[in-house]
């Protein structure tokens, strides 16, 4: 038995670099179909949205003054690579999955359409939401709550290199303190970052919890899903 029936994960580009300092480790691609797979196996319906981070930043562009929405939408078409990429390892570990994305690219993709998202998870298949929300200066942050509440998720699932939300960053700080389980409101008060402004209002404004956990380690995925104690959950 699993505590959750329906997931949005929610994951980084550059968690799909590995050890390297730019694009795609297929290793680290396999681990992670490998860990999807023995959740779906149990039942569970995931819904997948990804950042492209290891690719392009649209922030970043800017900054370098690119003009800031051609820059977000090359971050979006790089969401899109990432995604038919998770999707080929899924695959290859035998889980049917589709991808869809919030700007039209037929020929690799199906737009995204709710009716058809909640179909396909209906049908035990992994679904991939690829292209952010559509459009400039949201983050894909923002994407994965948005698409959460539209299917319907019960919870979003952040998977990280950290194993949930510090006090302090401990990468710095090894006196660091880990919180368990923390509130909206405290993250707020404390200026914790979990999630852009947008995003995290948006998952608060809808009651929707949050768990921040470390996905590079093997089996967390699954325990998280079976509901234990791993990471950091934010609820009201």
């Amino acid at each position: 038995m699993t505590k959750y029936k329906r997931i949005l994960l929610k994951l980084s580009g550059e968690a799909l670099m590995g050890s390297r300092q730019y694009g795609i480790d297929p290793e680290r691609l396999a681990e992670y179909a490998k860990d999807i797979k023995e959740i779906t196996d149990l039942g569970v319906e995931v819904a997948i949205v990804i950042g492209g981070g290891n690719i392009f930043r649209g922030v970043a562009g800017a900054m370098h003054g690119m003009d800031r929405v051609q820059g977000d939408h090359m971050g979006m078409l790089a969401t899109v690579i990432n995604g038919l990429a998770l999707q080929n390892a899924l695959e290859d570990a035998g889980v049917k999955t589709r991808l869809q994305t919030a700007i039209k690219i037929n020929e690799v993709a199906e737009p995204f359409i709710r009716r058809k998202a909640m179909s396909h998870l209906n049908k035990g298949r992994v679904v991939i939401f690829g292209g952010g929300t559509g459009n400039p200066y949201f983050t894909t942050d923002s994407a994965a709550v948005l698409r959460a509440i539209e299917i319907e998720a019960d919870v979003i699932l952040k998977g990280t290199r950290v194993d949930g939300i510090y006090n302090d960053d401990p990468e710095k700080n090894a006196d660091a303190i880990k919180f368990d389980h923390i509130t909206f409101d405290d993250v707020l008060r404390q200026g914790l970052k979990v999630m852009d402004t947008t995003a995290f209002t948006l998952s608060q404004e809808n009651k929707l919890p949050i768990i921040v956990f470390d996905m590079n380690k093997k089996g967390n995925l699954l325990k998280v899903v079976s509901g234990e104690n791993i990471g950091t959950k934010v609820n009201l």
